[in-house]
């Protein structure tokens, strides 16, 4: 009889606890994240004006054009295939400090920033260790200022206030250093050329 008694408050307690940890705290953080942080909680997916998405503000995408500023290089390809899918892999080359393909990359990436005369920063040769960092440093923006600038036909100080708007500063005011988001910056570059076509 004990035996059966003591299975029963097993079960019973399992169960309470699978509610409360299955059930009840992930409704409450549901909840929680869509009443006090929806944008976040969505997983920060930035629309056009045309209300489709256009990518997340937390993932790094990749940008070619010379009209808009290069984000982190990644060692994963997120974004290409048949079915663009900027979610669900991240990762590093696993590239060894060693390994002459690591180098030659670096090295020839170096050499192309020479010859758009950009200093070859860290961020903008070194992948992140995730693949997905979607800022860059302020300094990394500005060296990429003029050539945006002259590919959009406008003047440096008219991109510049873009630049200091979409910098995110230090986490918690104290850890990390100033970024730039890529995304919201190239976004902005956007409207605001579609604002002076109106105009």
């Amino acid at each position: 009889m004990y035996f059966i008694r003591e299975i029963i408050r097993a079960i019973r307690i399992t169960l309470v606890l699978w509610l409360l940890t299955a059930i009840i705290y992930p409704l409450a953080i549901l909840v929680l994240g869509q009443a006090l942080f929806p944008f976040p909680a969505n997983g920060s997916v930035m629309v056009n004006i045309e209300a489709q998405p256009i990518g997340s503000t937390l993932i790094g995408q990749s940008f070619t054009s010379e009209r808009y500023f290069h984000g982190r290089p990644s060692a994963v390809r997120y974004s290409e295939g048949k079915r663009a899918n900027p979610t669900g892999i991240s990762g590093a080359s696993n590239l060894a400090p060693s390994n002459p393909a690591l180098l030659d990359r670096i090295v020839e990436q170096a050499n192309q920033f020479r010859d758009e005369n950009i200093q070859p920063l860290a961020d903008l040769i070194y992948t992140s260790g995730s693949g997905l960092d979607p800022h860059i440093s302020l300094r990394a923006a500005r060296q990429q200022l003029s050539r945006v600038a002259r590919a959009r036909g406008v003047r440096d100080d008219e991109i510049l206030p873009l630049i200091n708007k979409y910098t995110d500063g230090r986490f918690l005011w104290i850890f990390g250093e100033p970024g730039v988001n890529v995304l919201r910056l190239n976004y902005a570059l956007d409207l605001q050329e579609i604002n002076l076509q109106q105009n």
